[in-house]
Parts: structure tokens; sequence; C-alpha cells
């Protein structure tokens, strides 16, 4: 079940895709439009943590989302829905670029599992 709000801890456990678009020139809004349309569907689907689309303030053609699922199913699930379907239908005309990068968090060795570590080497 999808919590309804999440404490900080949780947002750094799941599967992340971070997402940089480029819009052609005279369709910055119109990709604005469309990632503004995406958020209430996709943050509405059980396998979504957050959606944050940021548009940057120095170049309104350029986009950055976070999206934050709860696993890579919750991403693969996210990409059969009609509203995913629909915004790539209408973006990918619009974009010079579109970026899509996933990544998972990761633990760092603690301070004695690297000193135990070089002296096994």
């Amino acid at each position: 079940m999808k919590a309804s709000s999440y404490h900080p801890n949780d947002l750094n456990d799941g599967f992340v895709v971070a997402i940089t678009i480029e819009a052609k020139p005279g369709e910055e809004d119109a990709v604005a439009d469309i990632l503004d349309v995406m958020a209430e569907p996709t943050m509405a689907e059980p396998g979504v943590k957050l959606f944050l689309p940021y548009r940057s303030p120095t170049n309104p053609a350029l986009f950055f989302v976070y999206e934050l699922y709860l696993n890579a199913a919750g991403w693969a699930a996210h990409e059969t829905t009609d509203h995913f379907k629909k915004a790539v239908a209408e973006l990918l005309p619009r974009v010079t670029r579109r970026e899509r990068v996933p990544f998972v968090p990761f633990m760092p060795l603690s301070t004695s599992a690297r000193s135990s570590a070089r002296r096994a080497d």
C-alpha cells in the first residue's frame, strides 16, 4: 500500500530516475504544461513516492524531473500507464534532448570496514 507521506529516511530508499529534458525553441511552455499534467496521475500510482518536475530559472528550455519509485517495478509499471504514453507522445516532438538515468541508493563502507579492507590488500 502506498503511504500518504514519507519520512526523510524513506526518500533515500527506492529507485530514482533523473530526467533532463531540453525543449525546442518555442516549445518551452508546452513542455512545462505536459510535465504539469503528468504530476497528479503519476503521484497517484501505487509504485510512485515522488514526481517532481523542475524548470531552470536561467534557461527556460531546460527541465529536470526527479522521480522516486518504491522499486524498479514501480518505474516499469509507470511506463505502461496511459498518462505516461500520452505524455511521451506529446513530449518527444517538442524536445531536442531527453535523458533518463536510473539510480539506486548505496551504502558507503564505514570507516572500520574500510580499514579492514585495506589490511586485506
